[in-house]
């Protein structure tokens, strides 16, 4: 975090436009939830629409209000069909839908694979048309329409009308965090004031946000410093002032008396407090386990669904379908896989590795040999993305996560689940427990062969990949579900299909 001097001149120019911004109004603004049910809303009404006009199209149907209310299963299919393709490749991603350029290419991925889909899907959608034209019909006018419904979200949302404007408690490491992480990804939902701060020393100054060079990399214009605009005592003048209709709670210590009662009088003038772990969470997908200090909590999923009674058996059931027929297509494909293996690297088809299960027991995790025979000389090594040791037929099996297929025993013998972290190997874990606070939670749940951090991550090979895959994980067993379940197998085939594995 930086701190800079700036002069009387600028600061009183910086207020003036932020006090212009608020007289705009934020009396329609939208939290992040209400963003992603307005852009569902706006999709699942293309898709429909093109449905309906597709069928007013067909020379073979009659279209009509009968038509329509004697087949609503037409339409419920592709509602739900649509909605885990399209989370799948993240078209509810703020930080995608914020832009039309990458919104574009999220519905146009998910436009064509959900009408591919869904004309091959019997029984519950039309009968195939009899022209090519007429099959064509339904993906062309489909991504159009999600293409004006996104237009419009885009032009209408970065209105000032539907901004939150919020100030930060807390000028540290957390509260600098917090503004990086809002630009990145936060959809222009938020419009940052400046900081409130008890520190004398940061009074009058401005903070610049911590990761200025990750906005940058993502083709984004550097965050602007932002203003310590006063101490706790200042809050109720400065929400006044400013317009302000939310408080991001970034410090790492415990509340006060003092302090929880000034945020008490907050919450009487109708203005939301969130804290920075909560907000980074919601909008990242991840557990910032680095900002939690004393709220440690915030980390802990002490009250996960892993530890009721249904969804354990919910999600085993499921673990036994998809390990089942996971294990009979790696079956059926074995015999040319093992030929081409031994052709390309003389040596076992197989190996074992011991790695860390749920409760911290060990196991021995199946997989089909990548690598050279004893590619690690009996020391435990970071796999690197190009790494030398991996075959040119190992190469493939990773690329297409075949390799991982084996894994289904695992799976069978209650080892493994077919969503959950990663399984780690005893090496690193205790190494990685030394340094990264709340590791060990993640062997609160079964480890699984698909993951959130996976898929939003990929592989780790270092000790800071580490720390970015067990905040992906923390959130998956905070919030695990059976729709979050569904929705990372889906990214997991599409990686598959796309060769995007290690």
């Amino acid at each position: 975090m930086a701190e800079v001097d700036v002069g009387a001149a600028r600061e009183a120019q910086a207020r003036g436009v932020l006090a212009a911004e608020g007289r705009r109004g934020t009396r329609f603004a939208l939290p992040f939830s209400e963003r992603r049910l307005l852009l569902m809303a706006l999709d699942l009404a293309a898709v429909n629409g093109a449905l309906v006009l597709t069928l007013a199209l067909r020379p073979d149907y009659a279209l009509d209000w009968d038509l329509l209310l004697d087949n609503p299963w037409w339409f419920v299919a592709l509602s739900l069909l649509w909605l885990p393709l399209a989370y799948a490749v993240d078209a509810y991603d703020l930080r995608i839908a914020r832009r039309m350029s990458t919104a574009a290419v999220a519905v146009l991925k998910a436009g064509l694979l959900t009408a591919v889909v869904y004309q091959l899907t019997p029984v519950l959608t039309p009968a195939l048309p009899p022209s090519r034209v007429a099959l064509a019909a339904l993906p062309l006018l489909a991504v159009a329409l999600l293409l004006v419904g996104r237009a419009l979200y885009v032009v209408a949302l970065v209105q000032p009308l539907f901004h939150r404007r919020a100030l930060v408690i807390g000028a540290g490491w957390a509260g600098s965090t917090v503004v990086d992480v809002l630009a990145e990804h936060g959809d222009g939902t938020f419009r940052v004031v400046g900081f409130v701060d008890d520190d004398p020393g940061k009074q009058g100054g401005v903070v610049a946000p911590a990761a200025n060079g990750g906005a940058a990399a993502e083709g984004q214009p550097p965050v602007a410093a932002l203003p310590v605009l006063g101490d706790r005592q200042a809050l109720s003048r400065l929400i006044a002032q400013h317009h302000v209709t939310t408080l991001i709670l970034a410090i790492t210590r415990d509340v006060d008396g003092a302090l929880l009662q000034v945020l008490l009088d907050c919450l009487e003038q109708g203005v939301e407090i969130i804290p920075m772990p909560v907000l980074y969470e919601q909008l990242t997908g991840r557990v910032p386990v680095e900002h939690v200090g004393d709220n440690w909590y915030v980390a802990m999923p002490i009250h996960h669904r892993g530890t009721g009674t249904t969804w354990p058996l919910v999600k085993r059931g499921m673990d036994v379908v998809l390990a089942g027929v996971g294990l009979l297509g790696f079956g059926l494909a074995l015999p040319l896989i093992a030929l081409a293996l031994y052709l390309d690297s003389p040596g076992p088809i197989f190996y074992t590795q011991e790695r860390i299960g749920k409760n911290g027991r060990r196991f021995r995790v199946y997989k089909l040999r990548s690598m050279v025979p004893n590619a690690e000389n009996g020391k435990a090594v970071w796999a690197s993305e190009h790494d030398n040791r991996v075959t040119r037929v190992g190469r493939v099996l990773r690329c297409t996560h075949v390799d991982e297929f084996p894994q289904f025993l695992n799976v069978v013998k209650g080892e493994m689940s077919a969503v959950g972290p990663r399984p780690e190997r005893p090496e690193f874990v205790e190494e990685l427990a030394r340094e990264i606070p709340f590791y060990r939670v993640r062997h609160a749940v079964r480890p699984g062969m698909a993951g959130w951090g996976l898929v939003k991550q990929g592989y780790g090979s270092s000790k800071e990949d580490a720390l970015l895959k067990l905040q992906y994980d923390l959130y998956y067993i905070k919030h695990q579900s059976l729709w979050l379940d569904i929705v990372i197998l889906l990214k997991t085939i599409l990686d598959t299909v796309t060769l995007r594995g290690r």
